[in-house]
């Protein structure tokens, strides 16, 4: 029995047979923007003996697609520096209500954008979501910088939200499908790099906010050009081949995997991806198909790994840490330049080995870390018997917190979890997987003081620790390694037809 990919193209045999037989070409269908490719070079490509695809063709639209993930970092730090100026020129200094809104906000609107990037993403293409979401970005921040009152600040700020809550599962998707599987690890990485940059420009176009009048003005106004630079640059990248296969545009899934393989690779790439669709019916999956089935697993992982990650603390070091720092003597402008080095190295470092020492191993010596660095700040926290020593654990602790975050429970979840879905459930599981982040970091986020003010800061760091031991335990026994791996391979390794 042979499997037809495209009977005007090429035919396929199952993969039980394919170790005995090649591929089989039909010469004379064989499209003409393809030369036939030599017998030798199919099998060291397939087989990874040979050169695999360039990292040069695919690096400009991931590029692009990361600017999305810049524009996430600076929309999170944009108010942080401007809030006292923006109460005052708007009315609204000395209501902590309001200020509290302004900031958090953008997380009701982050969580309605990701509810349906999902259906968004499978429906006009991984592309068209990008521009989509950059729209609100504009008009968002363009409200934000021309309001008069605080309901204009908030619905700006709003929409903004909508597009942080539409584009980093989008991105997510696209970097996962466009990289070579060689990188795929160093691309997903660029995603929390992105988002480093973010925060620090953020800060630092924030710096002259107390010194120039309306300037908390142009702070917003600065947010419209990465925005806009992309909604214009993904005109010119390449479409998503899985999603076009998945709609049936085979012949455009070729072209795309021409522009960001090299023709050599286009043939390998479209048979790999026929074996991994292989069984589905075609028709899109519902959500509440996500719950029961062969898709239960991957998506309990996903949604799992996600609530983990914010219920470690994460946030709350990020939200308030500047309190912290102010109460051992350390200056706010100080506090966030170090957090953010600190986050930015570790982003870094872990570009660098992601695709070396692999996602499982670097998750979970993260969480290990983290665990480590939570114990320093409970220790800390006792400064009647620790007297100077305390501010050294507490600043230590949290610098040590944010760098082993970066290293691997920052960038690895937003990587690992769209190369462990299939490609039929991958958009919608993203979605998914994002909602639970943006529910629970919206709870810790909420809480954290009151838990703190009820459980003394001992207790509290002492269960954010626990919650990092837990999540280590969590990934050494259900998470897979994915490094170099095709996620036409991961997908039939985790979905073996039943």
């Amino acid at each position: 029995m042979r499997w037809k990919l495209n009977s005007s193209v090429y035919k396929r045999v199952p993969s039980r047979e394919t170790a005995m037989e090649p591929d089989v070409e039909t010469p004379s269908s064989y499209p003409a923007r393809f030369p036939p490719v030599p017998l030798t070079t199919v099998r060291m490509t397939d087989s990874g003996g040979g050169a695999g695809p360039s990292w040069r063709m695919s690096l400009p639209h991931v590029c692009v697609a990361t600017l999305t993930s810049f524009l996430f970092g600076y929309h999170s730090g944009v108010v942080n520096e401007p809030l006292e100026s923006i109460s005052t020129d708007l009315g609204f200094t000395g209501n902590t209500l309001a200020e509290g809104l302004v900031v958090s906000i953008c997380l009701g609107g982050a969580f309605v954008g990701c509810l349906f990037s999902g259906s968004i993403a499978d429906g006009i293409g991984r592309r068209r979501a990008f521009q989509l979401s950059a729209l609100p970005m504009i008009i968002g921040a363009a409200i934000s910088a021309l309001t008069n009152s605080l309901e204009g600040m908030l619905l700006g700020r709003f929409l903004v939200g909508t597009g942080m809550g539409l584009g980093p599962p989008v991105a997510s998707l696209y970097i996962t499908e466009v990289s070579p599987p060689t990188v795929r690890g160093t691309y997903g990485s660029f995603v929390q790099i992105a988002t480093c940059l973010g925060i620090i420009v953020s800060l630092l176009i924030g710096t002259p906010v107390k010194d120039i009048d309306g300037w908390w003005r142009v702070c917003f106004w600065v947010a419209t050009i990465p925005a806009t630079l992309q909604a214009l640059g993904m005109e010119f990248c390449a479409e998503s081949p899985q999603w076009l296969y998945k709609c049936g545009r085979i012949s455009e899934a070729e072209m795309q995997f021409e522009k960001l393989l090299g023709p050599l690779h286009v043939k390998s790439a479209m048979a790999e991806l026929s074996r991994s669709e292989r069984g589905d019916d075609g028709e899109s999956v519902k959500y509440s198909e996500l719950f029961y089935g062969r898709h239960f697993n991957v998506v309990f992982i996903g949604t799992t790994l996600f609530a983990l990650q914010q219920l470690s603390g994460i946030n709350s070091v990020f939200y308030f840490s500047s309190t912290v720092f102010r109460s051992v003597g350390v200056p706010s402008n100080l506090a966030n330049i170090c957090m953010g080095i600190s986050n930015l190295s570790g982003s870094i470092v872990a570009m660098l080995l992601m695709d070396k020492l692999g996602r499982k191993v670097l998750l979970s010596g993260s969480f290990l870390g983290m665990a480590f660095a939570m114990v320093l700040q409970a220790v800390g926290a006792n400064r009647q018997y620790l007297g100077s020593t305390s501010v050294y654990l507490s600043v230590g602790g949290i610098l040590l917190f944010v760098l082993s975050f970066s290293l691997g429970a920052g960038p690895v979840p937003g990587l690992l979890l769209p190369e462990i879905f299939p490609n039929k459930i991958r958009a919608k599981a993203m979605a998914l997987c994002m909602s639970v982040h943006w529910i629970v970091n919206f709870f810790v986020s909420l809480l954290f003081l009151r838990l703190l003010e009820q459980l003394g800061p001992q207790l509290l760091y002492t269960i954010f620790s626990s919650v990092c031991v837990v999540a280590s335990i969590f990934v050494r026994r259900h998470v897979v390694e994915t490094k170099g791996k095709t996620l036409q391979e991961i997908e039939v390794s985790l979905l073996q037809p039943q």
